[in-house]
């Protein structure tokens, strides 16, 4: 009778067992199906980060060179501010023909505005001053403003080239293209 007894505990405790092995997974088993699931997450990460270094990030800029209307539009003696917020330049017009000044102060590079009651451009970051031609005369500021290329259109317009630059220090401001002749 022991017997039987001991081979029904023991019938029973292995039913138990088989049933909880059933429903529930060891605590092996579940890590290890964990850690499977990391790796192969890290692993399709990986793939994705990758597959993106296949496609560059690309920045188109604008293009440097602009039509600014007729040399009609702008009045001699007057510098134009028409173009300080979209393309950062003046354009100035006097007795000569026009040329075009790249508004970036010399310094460390803030917008200065043109006064016009005082007939100069003036950093307001610094204090430096610049006359009308844009030569420095004040403040900080090491050199003069930079003038920019300029020439006309077939069609009669204006064009305006920011990529080339001409420097008052190296006597650039003569060359062809720093001043256009009408």
């Amino acid at each position: 009778m022991a017997e039987a007894e001991t081979k029904e505990k023991s019938a029973s405790k292995d039913a138990k067992e088989d049933e909880a092995q059933n429903t529930i997974w060891s605590r092996r088993e579940f890590f290890s199906l964990a850690g499977w699931a990391a790796f192969l997450g890290s692993l399709g990460l990986s793939s994705l980060y990758f597959a993106r270094l296949l496609f560059p990030r690309v920045l188109f800029e604008p293009s440097p060179i602009f039509k600014a209307g007729n040399p009609s539009d702008y009045t001699v003696g007057e510098v134009s501010t028409k173009f300080v917020k979209d393309q950062r330049v003046w354009i100035v017009r006097d007795l000569e023909g026009i040329y075009v000044i790249f508004a970036l102060c010399t310094h460390l590079g803030c917008t200065p505005r043109w006064l016009k009651t005082e007939s100069k451009y003036k950093c307001p970051c610094h204090g430096s001053g610049f006359t009308k031609q844009g030569i420095n005369f004040e403040g900080p500021a090491p050199r003069a403003l930079e003038r920019l290329k300029v020439a006309l259109a077939p069609d009669g317009q204006i064009i305006v080239d920011k990529s080339k630059k001409f420097l008052f220090e190296k006597d650039e401001w003569g060359k062809p293209g720093a001043k256009l002749f009408v």
